[in-house]
């Protein structure tokens, strides 16, 4: 997960890749909207790959928490 970064001083403390200005959202926006990896590789060339998985790794860590449910 080194690959992800937050910074309270950048993109208001919201996950980022590596330090840069583009936040896992915007990454995630894309590819929930039909946007394929070469796309945005091809849109973004400091993205790497390795980076959009990591957005997917962060989002799928971020949503698995245990849920509780009252019987």
């Amino acid at each position: 997960m080194d690959r992800i970064t937050v910074n309270p001083e950048q993109c208001g403390g919201r996950p980022c890749i590596r330090g840069m200005r583009i936040r896992v959202k915007d990454v995630l926006d894309m590819l929930a909207e039909g946007v394929t990896e070469d796309e945005i590789l091809a849109d973004f060339p400091d993205v790497e790959r390795e980076d959009i998985r990591a957005c997917l790794s962060y989002a799928a860590r971020f949503l698995d928490h245990p849920v509780l449910v009252n019987r």
